[in-house]
């Protein structure tokens, strides 16, 4: 379960959004957390909004002058029901004269308001990208997670079956590291799940004989990734005795790896001696992306290999 507090937002966005504190700060530690989200069917940031509630209710001008001209009693059960409701902050964007009685609902319901001269379109698209990527789901996989080509690679398979040498080998062809051992990930979007590396593991690959390498330093600042989209494994293994000779040689159905829910697309290499393993998952590379424009090679050349047999 992720959680983020409304302290935790205000200090990481005050100085992008130009956030001022204005009221309601004994809220300051109140949490969001994914489950409630869930559970809630309430949006994560949108304009005022009494029916179908926000967690960070947006004030702008328009709110503000609705606010004004209702009378006292609708206005306090206007105010009600954003306390019923749960309503995490408020922010009134893009004005200056923010009326009393907003700020002394928010002293006394204890809901944090604060202020931002930025327009609230924009003010909520930052935010809500903000939330969802810090109450997405997230899990761990061990492996090496890569830059190959524009497609985020992460590579797996047994402890000592060459991730790292890979790794290394593909980061001096061009790709970019992005984390190495341990790689984060987050669905960020129904479909989508963005790797990260662990803060204490950033920029280092673990290659035995070596030991840790900075591949920053060694290879510059486009050797790597802060993060990256995963849409490809390729898992390492070694066949038994080395034999390759009863691995499937025209796989006809996709392989797939599930990850908090969203399929990954999988390929299996064997680890033999001589195979150059990163020209493979390069090419791996390639062939994913001719898939997602509807280029399956594997298809043309069984239709190919058909029309001929029925032009015989």
């Amino acid at each position: 379960m992720a959680q983020v507090n409304i302290r935790q937002l205000f200090e990481d966005k005050q100085a992008r959004l130009e956030l001022s504190r204005v009221a309601g700060m004994d809220g300051f530690n109140h949490i969001i957390d994914s489950e409630e989200v869930l559970v809630s069917n309430q949006g994560l940031v949108g304009h005022l909004n009494f029916i179908h509630s926000n967690w960070v209710q947006v004030l702008s001008n328009i709110e503000l002058d609705y606010l004004r001209t209702i009378s006292e009693s609708e206005r306090e059960q206007a105010f009600a029901k954003l306390e019923e409701n749960g309503t995490a902050c408020l922010i009134v964007a893009g004005a200056t004269d923010i009326p009393a009685e907003l700020i002394d609902f928010a002293n006394r319901s204890h809901i944090p308001l604060f202020s931002s001269p930025k327009p609230s379109v924009h003010l909520m698209w930052l935010i809500r990208h903000y939330l969802a990527k810090e109450l997405a789901d997230s899990t761990t996989r061990h492996g090496v997670f890569l830059d190959v080509l524009g497609v985020g690679v992460m590579i797996t398979g047994e402890s000592a079956v060459g991730k790292s040498e890979l790794g290394l080998e593909l980061i001096t062809r061009g790709n970019g590291l992005v984390a190495d051992d341990i790689v984060e990930l987050h669905r960020i979007a129904p479909d989508t799940l963005e790797g990260r590396c662990p803060e204490l593991l950033r920029d280092f690959l673990e290659v035995r004989g070596l030991g840790m390498l900075n591949i920053r330093t060694m290879f510059g600042e486009t050797a790597v990734r802060r993060k990256k989209s995963l849409k490809l494994i390729v898992h390492l293994h070694r066949p038994a005795c080395g034999d390759v000779s009863k691995m499937e040689r025209l796989p006809l159905k996709a392989t797939h790896r599930e990850i908090l829910g969203v399929n990954i697309n999988t390929v299996n290499i064997p680890v033999i001696a001589g195979r150059n393993l990163a020209v493979l998952v390069e090419a791996a590379a390639r062939n994913f992306v001719l898939q997602q424009r509807g280029i399956n090679t594997t298809e043309e050349f069984v239709s190919r290999h058909e029309q001929l047999m029925l032009g015989d």
